[in-house]
């Protein structure tokens, strides 16, 4: 049901903008949003994490503080080639190229609405993550899909109604819920913030095998 197919022209040049130099380059530092996720994360030396949706690395990089094995991911290569830190990765969400039960904390902020299948992406987060494992999703609240992505559109299409082309999914807790149920994934806090804009911060934890069955 999530999958977007790009068939013509314009949609490949839509999706071409997405992975460009310039969507690359337009997010910056937010030091009140890496304050929410040291907050829920809570890193620890011994930790190996993984951010999905990294960017340049400027959340990763702050991680790599606290934690040494924090690695970040993007589908965008020109982000990742204009990295700011190190083990930064070109990799699609939903076929992460790790081992089973790599990680014990994985956290994503503002990339989920944004992924077409978003059942895959949360088969792929139970795949790698151990079992007590947390993952902290970090996604806007919206009244109608793509309200939060007005501004990106108008950048990169000119246009204020092609926000919808962005923002893939109109994001809750409770559709969270429906989409991991049949997983060991469990969400076990919500939390909403205003910040710059209206969002949400979920918290997910990996249930052991004999507590899922």
């Amino acid at each position: 049901m999530w999958n977007m197919v790009y068939n013509t022209k314009s949609d490949i040049s839509d999706q071409v903008r997405y992975n460009s130099r310039g969507y690359a380059l337009i997010n910056k530092p937010d030091s009140r949003l890496y304050q929410k996720v040291l907050k829920y994360l809570r890193p620890r030396p011994e930790d190996r994490i993984l951010e999905i949706g990294c960017g340049r690395g400027f959340l990763t990089k702050k991680l790599q503080f606290f934690s040494k094995f924090t690695v970040g991911i993007d589908i965008n290569p020109e982000a990742i080639s204009a990295g700011v830190t190190q083990n930064l990765r070109t990799m699609d969400a939903t076929k992460l190229e790790f081992p089973p039960e790599s990680f014990d904390k994985i956290y994503s902020c503002h990339t989920i609405e944004h992924i077409p299948n978003l059942e895959k992406l949360f088969q792929e987060i139970e795949r790698v993550l151990k079992p007590r494992g947390k993952v902290l999703l970090v996604y806007p609240w919206e009244i109608v899909r793509g309200m939060g992505a007005i501004g990106a559109s108008l950048i990169f299409f000119k246009h204020p109604f092609c926000c919808r082309k962005i923002h893939l999914h109109k994001l809750s807790p409770k559709k969270l819920k429906k989409i991991i149920e049949d997983s060991q994934l469990k969400i076990i806090e919500n939390h909403f913030s205003l910040l710059r804009t209206p969002q949400y911060f979920t918290i997910l934890e990996k249930l052991k095998k004999n507590e899922f069955d």
